[in-house]
């Protein structure tokens, strides 16, 4: 029996899950749960079920104990009810002396499927059913052998371009993300550790990264980019082109940036006495465009990157669709590695972030640069993120540095508090859409201490809440003389309208919605009329188009409206 010596266990991830014991003993045992789950991870990446803790726990109870010959059950209940499946059952003993299964779900070569013909697959931290053509999709993108794995082109070892081989062991020795253990390895035993090779050839992985320039290009799916630029009739102007498989998919990336001089670009913005440049193109943003078009497309078929340039905007074109499971609406929570090695490597060398937190990195930077969130559609056989150039908000850059400075937001605060602040006031519904979160309830964690700490305010209740940046802060920064009233806070309407009346008490209904702004649509005017009335903060006298309207003695017309 192994022990465990972690005081906690993981959270529910891509490779990992919990799992009541109940499940596979007593009579409420359902093996057939546990098979479903088995095919998730069989058909992701692999993982491991912890059977014996319960979803919300950390510990199985101190005095749960494990039948060994459940272990054997397990494996052979597995085996009748899946296909393709292999399952490693382990006991193990955590210090606080309770007992637990801990289930191993190896990779399946192919594809897995209950015995009655479903197939499943782990996105994130859930299990989605495979339907209808998905399932063709799934065969097509799961070979027998992954593609990073073959040796089919027999090219030897010694063939490796060996100044390719040395930077990228230099590069790996000098991560804090590799183990000291891998750094002791020579360059072949490290090329062997990451699979880029296996014997004395190459496999396909390491033909990519360390291949001469002829083995790269026989390879058919070497990435190939093209950066276009067009002016503002959309018509070409320049073009950049990385098709001669020279260089690596590590080496593209630097060179893709240092020879685009578009990306180097950058803005003067006033700043009080002083102007700031603000770059046209965050590098962060466009090396992680870029390193996500070269690690996440498939490399089972072939097409051009394309990089099209436009006065206002980035759009970065890659072949092949989103993996399955995956999709532009619940992209920014979902991930699903389709090219499990390469991906290891770029971690490995810094050149990407954690599985999933790309699209994090994205909407955080550009929010946090004035610049709307970025855009991602999936057509018939590419998908298209595009990314604006042009600043809206350049307030909400002083805005969140001042924030940040004062209370170090966590990353889901800064994008939310961002996003609030760029719209100036949002409902509950459009926010958890625009973070694509299923309703409000998900929102709590990305609304986190923002709240608390005044950054948000809300107003409203249940589906009728909304939130905004209180207008002092606004102030601040200078994003209140950027209010258009077309989509003006309701609060700041009603302000508005007592101001007015503050100046010209008795006035029509016609007279109040031409002096705020006939550009308000009417119905919405009304209803912050009405509201002032309703709250009695504004006297109404008269009927129909004969109705005056007055502030309440005793109401001043100066401040902010309080949301009532």
């Amino acid at each position: 029996m192994a022990n465990s010596n972690a005081l906690t266990t993981p959270r529910e991830s891509q490779h990992f899950d919990r799992k009541s014991l109940r499940t596979v003993t007593g009579k409420i045992a359902d093996f057939s749960e546990l098979a479903q789950d088995c095919v998730c991870f069989a058909n992701a990446a692999g993982g491991m079920l912890l059977i014996g803790i319960e979803d919300d726990a950390h510990a199985p109870p101190a005095n749960q104990r494990v039948e060994p010959a459940l272990l054997d059950r397990i494996r052979k209940r597995v085996g009748e009810l899946t296909v393709n499946v292999q399952v490693m059952p382990e006991l193990r003993r955590h210090e606080n002396g309770g007992e637990y299964i801990a289930l191993t779900i190896p990779r399946a070569t192919g594809v897995a499927s209950t015995s009655d013909g479903r197939y499943f697959l782990r996105v994130g931290d859930t299990c989605r059913p495979i339907v209808g053509d998905d399932v063709m999709r799934l065969a097509n993108e799961r070979p027998a052998t992954p593609w990073e794995a073959m040796t089919s082109q027999r090219v030897p070892r010694a063939s490796a371009d060996a100044a390719k081989v040395g930077s990228l062991c230099a590069g790996l020795r000098a991560s804090d993300r590799v183990k000291p253990s891998v750094k002791e390895k020579t360059d072949g035993e490290l090329l062997t550790h990451y699979g880029l090779a296996k014997g004395d050839v190459l496999t396909s992985l390491g033909i990519l990264l360390v291949g001469d320039t002829s083995d790269r290009a026989s390879l058919g799916s070497a990435p190939i980019v093209q950066a276009i630029k067009y002016d503002e009739r959309e018509v070409k102007v320049a073009k950049w082109s990385w098709d001669d498989h020279d260089l690596s998919p590590i080496e593209l990336v630097d060179a893709i940036w240092s020879e685009v001089s578009d990306f180097r670009e950058s803005y003067e913005l006033p700043n009080g006495l002083l102007r700031t440049k603000l770059p046209a193109y965050d590098e962060l943003v466009v090396r992680e465009l870029l390193v996500n078009a070269i690690v996440h497309r498939p490399y089972t078929q072939r097409g051009d990157i394309y990089l099209n340039l436009h006065p206002d905007r980035l759009e970065v074109v890659n072949p092949g669709r989103l993996p399955i499971g995956v999709t532009p609406q619940n992209i920014l929570h979902e991930s699903r590695r389709r090219n499990d090695g390469l991906a290891h490597i770029f971690h490995d060398l810094k050149l990407m972030e954690r599985e999933g937190s790309g699209i994090d990195l994205l909407f955080e930077r550009l929010l946090a640069s004035g610049r709307k969130v970025p855009t991602i559609t999936e057509g018939t056989d590419s998908v298209h993120v595009m990314i604006p150039r042009r600043v809206v908000q350049p307030g909400v850059i002083k805005l969140l540095v001042e924030a940040d400075k004062r209370y170090q937001l966590l990353q889901r605060e800064r994008i939310t508090f961002a996003l609030v602040a760029q719209t100036e006031s949002i409902s509950t519904a459009k926010l958890a859409e625009v973070l694509e979160l299923a309703d409000a309830i998900a929102l709590r964690p990305w609304l986190g201490r923002l709240l608390d700490w005044g950054l948000i305010e809300q107003t409203g209740r249940t589906s009728a809440t909304r939130y905004f940046v209180p207008p002092a802060l606004l102030r601040q920064a200078g994003l209140d003389a950027l209010t258009t009233l077309t989509r003006v806070q309701p609060h700041r309407l009603r302000a508005l309208i007592l101001e007015d009346l503050e100046r010209f008490p008795n006035s029509s209904k016609a007279d109040i919605w031409r002096r705020v702004g006939p550009e308000i649509p009417e119905r919405t005017f009304r209803r912050a009329l009405e509201d002032l009335v309703t709250s009695v903060r504004v006297v109404a006298t008269g009927e129909t188009r004969a109705r005056r309207f007055s502030l309440k003695p005793g109401v001043s017309g100066h401040g902010d409206d309080d949301g009532q």
